[in-house]
């Protein structure tokens, strides 16, 4: 079993030390809490990490839409936040999850279902019944 460091003395969390693009967006993956699966890379703003914290949905901001995207709040297909992590340079973000359903807008268990073998992009995995 992993051995997981705690820091002894926990310091509160500020979304404004994250680093985030010129649009205000920092990139957050997906990974199933279980399999370890990489589910899906959104973007977040500070707004949406919010929101995420403070309800346990994952909620990510929609560029072509312009606006916040509770996963699965249309689709059912729901990510329930197990664990909310920063990598060290502070500029990208892990969401472990508990999914149901596919994460990928195509129907697909993950968004990253196409390999490139040989020079020829394989499709991995067929959309989910």
């Amino acid at each position: 079993m992993q051995k997981v460091f705690v820091m002894s003395h926990p310091v509160a969390f500020d979304p404004s030390t994250l680093k985030y693009n010129e649009a205000g967006l920092i990139p957050a993956i997906a990974q199933d809490e279980v399999s370890g699966e990489v589910l899906m890379m959104a973007w977040m703003n500070a707004q949406a990490i919010e929101k995420t914290l403070e309800t346990g949905r994952v909620t990510y901001w929609s560029r072509s839409r312009q606006s916040f995207w509770i996963k699965g709040e249309t689709s059912g297909h729901v990510q329930e936040l197990v664990d909310f992590r920063i990598d060290c340079d502070r500029d990208c973000l892990l969401v472990l999850v508990r999914q149901t359903g596919a994460a990928c807008h195509t129907n697909r268990r993950t968004c990253f279902y196409t390999a490139v073998r040989d020079g020829a992009e394989t499709e991995l995995m067929a959309p989910m019944a």
